[in-house]
C-alpha cells in the first residue's frame, strides 16, 4: 500500500476517533472539524517523517503535542479547564498514530 494513502486512511481513523465525544457532547461544529483536519494532517506528518535520534515510538506523541503547542496557547488563554484534556487525548492519539503507522508500512 501507498505510505500516503496508508497516512490518510490512518488520519481518518484517528480523527473520527477524537471527534466522535466531541460529536456526543455536542460541542461547536467548528471545533469538531478543527479537530478532525488537525488529526487527518498530523497523521500525514507523523507516518511520512523520521526524525533523528528519536525512537520511533516516541515521534507521534512528540510531533503532535509540537504541532499543537499553538492550539493550547489559543484555548488556555479563554479557558484552561479543556487543556489537560487536549494534552493528553493530542500525545494518545498521535502516539497511536505513530504506532500505528510503523507496524503497517
Amino acid at each position: 500500500m501507498d505510505i500516503l494513502l496508508l497516512s490518510v486512511i490512518i488520519g481518518i481513523v484517528a480523527g473520527a476517533i477524537d471527534i466522535t465525544p466531541m460529536i456526543i457532547q455536542k460541542l461547536p461544529k467548528y471545533s469538531t472539524i478543527a479537530a478532525f483536519v488537525y488529526f487527518f494532517f498530523i497523521s500525514v506528518i507523523i507516518v511520512n517523517i523520521d526524525l533523528p535520534h528519536i525512537p520511533w515510538y516516541l515521534e507521534g506523541g512528540l510531533i503532535s503535542i509540537a504541532l499543537m503547542i499553538p492550539v493550547l496557547i489559543h484555548v488556555g488563554h479563554t479557558d484552561k479547564k479543556p487543556l489537560p484534556v487536549i494534552t493528553v487525548n493530542t500525545v494518545v492519539i498521535g502516539t497511536l498514530i505513530g504506532i500505528a503507522g510503523h507496524f503497517l508500512r
